[in-house]
């Protein structure tokens, strides 16, 4: 139903306009439809562009999930909560609200492989995309791959700023392929890059205290770190692998079945083999 004229309205319409970035139009588009006697077309109006801007908001947040290159199955509606830890999943839900990266802060996931940490990254980076924030998901040595071709043709800070427009980086596996000196380089110059510009959400399995592993030197394994805990939020999952959750649960349902059906046959023997048994039917 259309809303009867009001001040308010009026100021929501010249609001709108400049979010749509139509100075000429928010200074002039109230005055003049008053000035012609439409009052009453105003509300109208602002309800047209209220559903612009609705449009213009999904068209943005489509464009950049699709920029994001995030998974689209790994969402907070997909999670399954009861194998998160809860005060991890208490803290990834706050974090979701966007205030981290306000901040330039870090998110830093640790966990044994097949805990879950990259759904709750990408979850993480989905909440952000649907809140209007830009993220970009890729598994580090991908990144990294990409960031050394662009320095073997001498366009690496050319790159480097290309990520810029990515509020969020999700880094998925930190560690997890072995790194080379030169790999070890652009990935402790990316962070260094965005050390208190953009966030950096990473996910690993290798604790602080293995990371000589990636960055090859004790100097720069201080320093990468040093960069990145400085301003940052440390989530860690201590637990098994939902993968080898879910096979022993199957061993354990598998060999109850076998179980119950060995002794339901046996019972069935002995009631069969008992003497007199046909003459007690």
């Amino acid at each position: 139903m259309t809303l009867a004229y009001s001040p308010e309205v009026g100021a929501r319409i010249t609001a709108l306009l400049t979010d749509f970035k139509l100075p000429t139009a928010a200074e002039e588009m109230v005055t003049r439809f008053s000035a012609a006697g439409l009052d009453g077309s105003l509300a109208l109006l602002c309800e047209v562009l209220e559903i612009e801007k609705q449009a213009r908001r999904e068209r943005r947040i489509e464009r950049l999930r699709r920029a994001s290159k995030l998974p689209p199955g790994k969402t907070f509606d997909t999670l399954d909560e009861a194998r998160v830890p809860r005060p991890v999943l208490i803290k990834i839900r706050e974090l979701a609200r966007g205030d981290f990266v306000d901040r330039a802060d870090n998110v830093l996931l640790f966990g044994l492989p097949g805990v879950g940490k990259s759904h709750l990254a990408c979850a993480l980076g989905h909440a952000l995309v649907d809140a209007g924030r830009s993220v970009l998901f890729a598994p580090t040595y991908q990144l990294v791959q990409q960031l050394l071709a662009a320095r073997r043709d001498l366009v690496l800070p050319r790159a480097l700023r290309a990520l810029d427009v990515f509020d969020v980086v999700v880094l998925d596996d930190l560690g997890y392929v072995q790194q080379t000196a030169d790999d070890a380089e652009v990935l402790f110059t990316l962070m260094a890059e965005r050390y208190e510009r953009r966030s950096l959400v990473i996910t690993s399995n290798l604790v602080f205290s293995q990371w000589d592993r990636i960055f090859k030197s004790p100097m720069t394994t201080a320093a990468a770190i040093d960069r990145l805990v400085h301003h940052a939020t440390i989530l860690e999952i201590d637990r098994d692998s939902v993968r080898a959750e879910d096979a022993r649960r199957r061993n354990t349902t598998t060999i109850t079945e076998r179980t119950t059906t060995t002794t339901t046959g046996t019972a069935t023997i002995t009631k069969r083999d008992q003497p007199g048994g046909d003459r007690q039917k």
